[in-house]
């Protein structure tokens, strides 16, 4: 059954056990209830310093993109008419083509507005046909976002040149 986000309820049966059960600190050993657990755990002490001495992310192979840090989730995105969220690309334009597509408002495209290159400002008039345009395949397979629009544009040029 798909999921709508405007019908979520609180699974009270699940917070009550949260709320009964034990469990020690990974830090400390302090027993916490689990639905408190997240709480401690964010201001423990010996937690902290625990992940303050985890080893740095490095990458398994070299890699052309950058190691993560401040760079824009441009692997799923939030439906500009209800909100839902963690939508890759496919089920963004699948969600909006089965939920939103009578829908008349303008709205900003969620895709076009994590890239480098996008307007966070712009609404498109005709968000459904955009996405169905503009959106069929996935950027990461065609762009290295470390790179300027004029380096992409000579790399492109230079690879079309060595195919003929």
């Amino acid at each position: 059954m798909p999921f709508d986000p405007k019908k979520v309820e609180k699974a009270s049966s699940v917070e009550k056990q949260l709320s009964s059960f034990k469990a020690p600190c990974r830090g400390c050993s302090k027993k916490v209830t689990l639905a408190k657990m997240r709480s401690h755990v964010t201001t423990c002490a010996k937690v902290q310093e625990q992940m303050a001495n985890c080893p740095k992310f490095v990458p398994v192979v070299p890699t052309s993109q950058p190691i993560p840090s401040n760079i824009p989730n441009r692997s799923t995105f939030v439906c500009p008419y209800c909100g839902a969220r963690n939508l890759d690309q496919q089920e963004l334009v699948k969600h909006c083509m089965e939920n939103h597509r009578n829908d008349p408002n303008k709205v900003v495209c969620p895709v076009c507005s994590a890239m480098p290159w996008g307007d966070p400002s712009y609404k498109s008039a005709n968000f459904i046909q955009h996405l169905l345009h503009r959106h069929k395949f996935s950027y990461d397979t065609f762009v290295d976002y470390s790179i300027d629009e004029e380096a992409a544009l000579q790399a492109a040029l230079a690879l079309s040149l060595s195919e003929n």
